[in-house]
């Protein structure tokens, strides 16, 4: 029927980047690169508390992945802004594949160290660092400005399928091989990731190239905190991040509710990223939302509430559901943030404004962690992860309508006014579809 086709042509995902050639191989890369990095994020949390019995030693999982974020994904960024992208993509891929590598030498030897493990993370944290912001700053330079939304909705989409292949991946092969064969499946699956990056086009910079350094980096800065949008856009995903996120909570969970079962560890890992998947097959909506500023600040409350209300559960399903809602509502307001950064900064600025980007998008989650893991041990399972969940709510509202700057901004008046002049002036950046295949 053409109504029913109108209609769920209106909320299905937008392919129509996938035509730019380099787009769809770096995207592919990407998402079957992810399914490795998730299974190996889940193997050292499950490893690190089967070592040392501990949701606190989890816990510290988090700022070991957070201060290499915050240096190299600041650094990271002012350098995309003035070198080859491609070739920062490729050296970044290669320190975190040397990182996957030595776990899978650890898991082998049967070492069992807790610091060696913590180390090994903080290296791989760092080439993350690199290889993040500087793939975001690719992406407006491939795809046109219109269509930077519907890229990133894609992204985050095979981010999330990557987010609930990995874990329910971990679940079957921690329970039936060990923590060695899943590093070792997350470095062959590695080697998507870095041929797309090799098939990319030169990217060299464009527009005023500034020496990466401190000062770039607060350049930056300067600019995030002149453009209060902009700055609320990494302020509620902060809250969101560090006090909702329950991830250092599912082993414990698991232990007390689920009798240790890694399968059921498993499908805790993956509930928020099945949500995450399926809001993005549904996402044709998305990018149709103008005021995103004031959606995103009732979007991220809801994630609060929803994930506050799955502390409360002792059935798998339901507290799988619950939180699977919650990663709905996250990919959501991922895409609102993102589109934001890449639609309202300069080319010049695009670098900076994505390792930034990264360390909120990255470094929120490990805060989140330190969190639920030092509040667990201190209050219990359920004070933690409930409070956590509440206290979201409380303040992303209060924020967001504290901003009239952000609580009025309006995605469609912006792209009708067009970028800043800066950015003007970055337009022949964007790679044609015949230029990607050379």
């Amino acid at each position: 029927m053409p109504g029913v086709q109108s209609g769920l042509r209106r909320v299905a995902v937008d392919t129509r980047p996938l035509r730019i050639p380099a787009y769809r191989r770096l995207l592919t890369g990407q998402g079957v690169s992810f399914i490795g990095f998730q299974l190996t994020s889940v193997a050292v949390s499950a490893q690190v508390y089967d070592i040392t019995r501990s949701s606190l030693w989890v816990g510290l999982l988090g700022p070991a992945n957070l201060i290499p974020l915050v240096v190299f994904g600041l650094w990271g960024g002012a350098v995309a802004d003035a070198v080859d992208r491609r070739r920062l993509l490729i050296t970044g891929s290669f320190v975190a594949w040397a990182a996957t590598l030595a776990l899978l030498l650890h898991a082998w030897a049967r070492v069992d160290s807790v610091l060696f493990i913590i180390v090994v993370i903080a290296v791989q944290s760092t080439g993350f660092a690199v290889t993040s912001p500087t793939r975001g700053a690719i992406i407006p330079r491939l795809v046109p400005t219109e269509r930077v939304a519907a890229a990133n909705t894609l992204n985050f989409l095979v981010s999330s399928a990557g987010s609930v292949a990995g874990p329910l991946l971990a679940g079957l092969v921690l329970a039936r091989s060990g923590y060695a064969t899943a590093y070792l499946i997350d470095a062959v699956l590695f080697t998507a990731g870095l041929y797309a990056a090799l098939r990319l086009p030169r990217l060299p910079p464009i527009g005023d190239i500034v020496r990466p350094g401190l000062r770039s980096v607060v350049d930056g800065l300067r600019y995030i905190g002149g453009h209060p949008v902009v700055l609320m856009s990494f302020v509620v995903d902060i809250i969101a991040m560090a006090f909702a996120l329950p991830r250092a909570l599912f082993p414990e969970l698991t232990a007390e509710r689920f009798g240790g079962s890694p399968v059921a560890f498993g499908w805790l890992s993956a509930s928020i990223a099945i949500g995450s998947v399926a809001a993005g097959l549904l996402s044709g909506w998305v990018g149709r939302v103008r005021r995103q500023g004031l959606a995103l600040t009732w979007v991220i409350a809801l994630w609060g509430l929803t994930v506050a209300a799955a502390a409360f559960t002792h059935d798998l399903w339901l507290a799988v559901a619950l939180l699977a809602v919650g990663g709905a509502l996250d990919l959501v307001s991922a895409v609102w943030r993102q589109t934001i950064l890449q639609t309202y900064a300069p080319d010049e600025m695009r670098g900076r404004m994505q390792g930034v980007f990264m360390v909120v998008v990255a470094g929120g989650p490990r805060l989140g962690d330190l969190r639920a893991g030092a509040t667990a041990s201190a209050f219990g399972l359920v004070p933690a992860w409930a409070g956590g969940g509440l206290i979201c709510a409380v303040l992303v509202v209060a924020a967001g309508l504290a901003v009239p700057a952000f609580r009025r901004y309006d995605a469609g008046l912006r792209l009708a006014r067009g970028p800043d002049d800066a950015d003007q002036r970055s337009r022949s950046g964007h790679t044609r579809d015949g230029d990607a295949e050379q």
